[in-house]
């Protein structure tokens, strides 16, 4: 029974991929074009998300300033959700829908990007981010689960997983997370 279930998690977490990519490989392509732009330019990538897209946001963060798959420089990747301080004071003086957007207002500038990460596309806070971001000229790029939520109309490019099982959705967004990071490294570094 449960080498059953195991095996049936796995499956769709594979179709969950799959379909992803079927659908998405052109805007993947699009979005390390824009994050490869935006470091060329001295800009920088900015990413949010709330609990387990927190984590994802983090992780791919990470992936940038450290280092991916090769050994490079570090990348300018800011995942604002790791101030605790920033956090509970702008949750606490004003809302928690505003611990993004004022970080957004405070170190974002034209030319850089924004992934915001909601599985249900629908977080105030995850929005109100971009919209600040677009305020600001910065380009925003969502990472969904579903149909996307209000997150589809808000992002100039919306990736989404066309599942409404949470586990398979930021399974797949960690996996688009770490394609966008080996592209942007190859753009970057490996190019003839």
């Amino acid at each position: 029974m449960m080498k059953e279930r195991i095996e049936q998690a796995l499956k769709e977490s594979i179709k969950a991929k799959q379909d992803f990519v079927r659908e998405f490989s052109d805007a993947l392509i699009q979005v390390a074009e824009r994050i490869t732009r935006a470091f060329t330019d001295d800009r920088k990538l900015l990413l949010c998300g709330n609990g387990g897209s927190a984590a994802d946001a983090q992780h791919i963060a990470a992936e940038f300033v450290n280092r991916f798959m090769i050994e490079r420089p570090p990348l300018p990747a800011v995942a604002l959700t790791t101030d605790t301080s920033i956090l509970t004071s702008i949750g606490n003086d004003y809302s928690f829908d505003m611990i993004f957007s004022k970080q957004v207002k405070a170190i974002g500038q034209e030319g850089d990007v924004l992934l915001a990460i909601s599985t249900s596309g629908n977080s105030a806070n995850v929005i109100q981010a971009v919209e600040a971001a677009k305020e600001r000229g910065i380009y925003t790029v969502g990472f969904s689960g579903g149909d996307g939520g209000r997150l589809e109309r808000a992002v100039d490019i919306l990736l989404t997983v066309r599942s409404k099982v949470t586990a398979r959705v930021q399974e797949t967004h960690i996996f688009a997370g770490h394609i966008i990071c080996q592209m942007v490294d190859e753009m970057l570094f490996l190019a003839a």
